[in-house]
């Protein structure tokens, strides 16, 4: 059980405060009284975005939390000025963590502490429902505390092994909540005793705060719980976590130093457009046949536009049950399928924003993509239209007028313009593909009786996301199909430290899906960026992991 903690908490507090308002200068890249105002949707939550992972917590977290790295379009950038990872033992795998000189927004170093509660948490010593087995047996770190470093064995290679340990929270903070310490340096101690000594009693207390502390209550904010490691650092939140103002965090030392004094994140409104330039300054969205007027008049006006994709993609899947049982037919109809006349057709014109794509598990744009569309089969077995679309169903054995039922979802306009094109185009092929709309798209994939579905799907990053969508027993397969072979190549894939190696087993993965004929990636969903001539600088990244606050220090004010 946590110890009492009202008396450490109400110092902590206080402390805050005292610094707040004796705080340091802000940095001299700060233009004074230069603000911006963001579009923003969602709800800040927690602080803690390793436990509750929504896309408004990593929105926060991005502006304030530093990293050794993040990934971005399947591939690690890391940030030195943070710290380093380094792989220091090949056998017996093991990496150095080894902080730069990164300060809390209090003014206490990020140090070994830190680096060991993340430890503790990736191997899940913190878990909600107890530490397991495998937790408690796990390899315990090696600290240099002068040096601020850690270094982690691990049970055997992984892919991830830049980024597998992170500063998610301080840990004095944790550790005076959990002891009811007074003494940030001494709290620190002992979270490093309570993780390295295997001390079940002191981490379910670290636990509990790790798991509950961080979440904003009742919409309010408490500046124990509001720490900043990064660039900014919240200094307000209303509308409960609705609307998050940001603010330059003083104690920030590393590389990207913040410009802007004051960010604002608020609701987007009913009418968002109609409002960038007014009332807000910048703007992201998925784009409707809607939004092309008001956006070119915003382009026309000098306001910059951006597009990248939000990390999704449309695409078809195949079931591999009655009329494409067989390899071949689903194969041929793969081949039928007129990807570019559906995109036209779904997307109108916006048509030219999506990025075409030929895989199902790397990202158009990234640098493993080229490399897994050339080496995949990709063009030859499933991306070139055949001579002949009737011979080559019939080929597969497939008779002329084979019904297709065909699932999407009737609520999008995608969905519904590139089913339309879809029909006429394997008609000409001899398919008859016939519309089975539905309110609920993953209830009626779950069940039977439909041959093709058009959906948007999320492009994994990892491994394990990977596993998840296309393994053997993926906790999000998307089709549940079973490939031993495909499995290994996954396996094979997390323990691969080496990035050109991790591509070409990108393209095996990626050839296993190919060869199945069960999927035909469409294009990826852009997401337009909307930027007011009063800020520049706003650079915004492929994929759905804080796409435009992940660069909130480089906004400047114009002029």
């Amino acid at each position: 059980m946590r110890a009492p903690r009202r008396g450490a908490v109400a110092l902590l507090a206080a402390a805050a405060l005292a610094l707040t308002a004796c705080a340091p200068a802000l940095p001299p890249s700060v233009i004074a009284d230069s603000s911006v105002t963001v579009g923003w949707e969602g709800q800040l939550t927690s602080f803690n975005a390793a436990t509750d992972p929504t896309a408004a917590n990593r929105d926060i977290a991005a502006a304030t939390r530093s990293a050794f790295g993040h990934i971005v379009v399947g591939e690690v950038v890391p940030d030195e000025s943070f710290g380093t990872a380094k792989i220091v033992k090949e056998d017996a795998f093991t990496v150095r963590y080894d902080l730069k000189e990164p300060l809390w927004s209090d003014g206490i170093p990020l140090d070994a502490a830190d680096l060991v509660l993340g430890w503790a948490a990736s191997v899940g010593l913190l878990a909600k429902d107890g530490p397991t087995d495998a937790a408690l047996k796990a390899e315990r770190p090696k600290v240099d505390e002068f040096a601020r470093a850690i270094d982690v064995t691990f049970p055997a290679p992984t892919i991830s092994w830049q980024t597998a340990i992170g500063a998610d929270v301080p840990a004095h903070t944790v550790g005076m909540r959990a002891f009811d310490l007074d003494d940030p340096m001494e709290a620190k101690q002992a979270v490093i005793r309570a993780v390295l000594d295997r001390d079940t009693t002191a981490l379910a207390a670290v636990s509990d705060v790790w798991n509950s502390d961080f979440a904003l209550t009742d919409g309010e904010l408490s500046p124990s719980v509001a720490l900043s490691s990064g660039p900014y650092v919240v200094s307000k939140v209303a509308d409960e976590g609705a609307s998050v103002t940001l603010t330059p965090n003083p104690q920030y030392r590393g590389a990207a130093v913040p410009q802007i004094a004051d960010v604002t994140l608020v609701p987007r409104g009913d009418d968002p457009l109609v409002a960038v330039g007014k009332s807000l300054d910048i703007l992201s969205f998925t784009p409707t046949p809607a939004d092309r007027t008001p956006v070119k008049e915003r382009e026309r006006r000098d306001f910059a536009v951006q597009t990248t994709n939000d990390g999704t993609m449309w695409t078809v899947l195949l079931s591999t049950d009655a009329v494409f049982t067989q390899r071949n037919a689903r194969a041929a109809f793969l081949r039928a399928i007129p990807a570019d006349d559906m995109v036209a057709a779904g997307a109108g014109e916006w048509s030219q924003s999506y990025p075409k794509t030929t895989s199902m598990v790397t990202a158009p744009g990234s640098r493993a993509f080229e490399v897994v569309t050339e080496d995949s089969g990709f063009a030859k077995t499933i991306g070139t239209p055949a001579d002949d679309a009737s011979v080559d169903r019939a080929a597969a054995g497939v008779r002329g007028g084979a019904r297709v039922c065909v699932l999407y979802d009737r609520k999008s306009e995608f969905a519904k313009g590139a089913f339309t094109a879809l029909k006429a185009g394997v008609a000409e092929a001899g398919w008859n593909a016939v519309d089975c709309a539905t309110d609920d798209l993953d209830a009626a994939q779950k069940g039977s009786g439909w041959d093709a579905v058009i959906r948007r799907v999320r492009v994994p990053q990892t491994p394990g996301q990977i596993a998840s969508q296309w393994g053997s027993k993926g906790s999000s397969s998307l089709l549940g199909q079973a490939d031993p072979a495909r499995d290994e190549l996954i396996a094979t894939l997390q323990q691969t430290v080496d990035v050109y190696a991790a591509r070409d087993l990108l393209a095996k993965i990626e050839s296993t899906i190919v060869s199945a004929a069960v999927a035909r990636p469409l294009a990826a969903v852009p997401r337009l960026t909307i930027s007011a001539p009063r800020v520049t600088g706003v650079t915004v990244r492929d994929g759905d992991d804080a796409p435009v606050l992940s660069g909130v220090s480089g906004w400047t004010p114009a002029g």
